[in-house]
């Protein structure tokens, strides 16, 4: 019988947070549904659907904020630097309003394109207005909160960002019922739970990191730090950047391909696709706990650790891969069924469940080399390979298989993810052999 080993121990007490707190990522789109799902009017429903969709994706393309300072704060940690922990939180937290600023700022050209890329009716598309009007000023709670888990996740306090999603869905789910179901605010009620949701689970993050803050003798003036500070953290975000927003173009070329060849075509992916959100999810716990342990190692410079590290949550990783192959070979029909009654769409996600039994074993090597590069913080890596997954080997293979139908984007899909694990394992076995990860480049 296997008998966890202590490198084990440590990051399973890393990872099993982190992993309740991906997996109840979506309770807030839940709530929101169930709430507004029994209103007179589907139009409300839409309205939120189309918003928070709107906001998903602007969000998303700023989650650098936390995967950058995961993998300095995580190299901070490792060299006992208790100085640059706390200033790298002021200076990421002074990033993320300055962005969260410009988001406000440029709010009408922003919800404006959204709406017209999305395309609702013109009653949905004005309640939806209203609802991204609202929802426009929870960027600073968000970006500050991608910044406060980040940096608890890089220091080992990995319960902090559960607690902090733990009363997000509490607060949410008192104030729609409140604002919608008591005053009848609709769609706006949602908004407006939404963001104070997201402030208060904001607050709650600043007074964890405050109680969890390391002594030290720095002044705020050095706390601050100069512009070059502020552009070493740019520096490493931007690749992260880059890298995200290919991902996102990837993702809504594949919907909007999907799209092209039926409303059921659409619909079925959409229920596979959701498979896809929970596998990413579920595994990115192992992923979030190496950025944690290889951060320190590197910021030790220990290759030993390093090693141990990436190990450890390469074993792990590959288990819950398997794990959820099982998952999906022996409940996928039942698991589609429980997502849509529509019969049509229940069949056709049944004629591809088979490409989501693949998508565990192939996809979960990204995430992990993606925990990895985080932690080591090698984003140009990250960067550079995704952008030849996509342009050199997704495109072309969806381009070449056209006549395959919607078999052809799985296939597609399938060969980003491959080609994204062999990519980042070529960088990785490179890098290992000429120790280039302790390397400041």
């Amino acid at each position: 019988m296997y008998r966890l080993t202590r490198s084990d121990r440590h990051l399973w007490r890393l990872a099993w947070p982190l992993m309740l707190t991906n997996l109840t990522v979506p309770l807030l789109g839940l709530v929101d549904t169930a709430v507004l799902g029994h209103l007179e009017s589907p139009q409300y429903l839409g309205a939120v659907a189309v918003g928070a969709n709107l906001f998903s994706i602007l969000y998303w393309t700023f989650g650098f904020m936390r995967m950058g300072t995961t993998g300095l704060a995580a190299q901070a940690f490792g060299r006992r630097d208790t100085t640059g922990q706390t200033a790298l939180l002021l200076r990421s937290l002074l990033l993320a309003c300055a962005i969260a600023l410009i988001l406000i700022a440029l709010q009408t050209p922003l919800i404006a394109t959204g709406l017209a890329l999305m395309n609702p009716g013109p009653e949905v598309s004005e309640l939806a207005a209203e609802y991204a009007a609202i929802r426009i000023w929870s960027a600073p709670a968000v970006l500050c909160q991608y910044t406060l888990v980040g940096w608890l996740i890089g220091c080992q306090l990995p319960r902090g960002p559960m607690i902090m999603l733990i009363v997000a869905n509490g607060v949410n789910i008192v104030l729609d019922v409140l604002f919608v179901t008591v005053l009848g605010w609709n769609s706006r009620g949602v908004a407006m739970a939404t963001v104070t949701a997201e402030y208060g689970a904001t607050a709650l993050g600043l007074w964890l990191v405050w109680q969890r803050l390391p002594d030290h003798r720095a002044t705020l003036r050095e706390l601050l730090g100069q512009w070059p500070d502020y552009l070493a953290l740019i520096r490493v975000n931007r690749y992260l950047l880059v890298r995200t927003i290919a991902l996102l173009l990837v993702l809504a070329f594949f919907t909007a391909q999907g799209a092209r060849q039926g409303e059921v075509i659409l619909a079925a992916n959409a229920v596979l696709l959701t498979f896809l959100l929970v596998i990413s999810n579920g595994l990115d716990g192992f992923a979030n706990a190496a950025e944690a342990l290889v951060g320190q190692a590197v910021g030790r410079r220990s290759h030993r650790r390093f090693m141990v590290a990436c190990r450890t949550a390469a074993r792990w990783s590959l288990i819950g891969s398997v794990l959820f192959t099982v998952l999906f070979i022996a409940g996928g029909y039942w698991l589609i069924g429980l997502l849509t009654s529509i019969e049509e769409v229940r069949a056709t996600a049944r004629q591809y469940l088979p490409w989501l039994w693949l998508l565990p074993m192939t996809a979960v090597w990204g995430y992990l080399f993606d925990g990895i590069f985080i932690g080591a913080t090698r984003t140009r890596d990250m960067q550079n390979t995704m952008l030849f997954s996509a342009l050199a080997v997704f495109l072309p293979a969806w381009w070449l298989t056209t006549s395959w139908g919607n078999h052809g984007l799985w296939f597609a899909l399938i060969m980003l993810m491959l080609a994204r694990a062999g990519t980042m394992a070529t960088v990785f076995m490179v890098r290992t052999g000429n120790r280039s990860w302790f390397r400041h480049e």
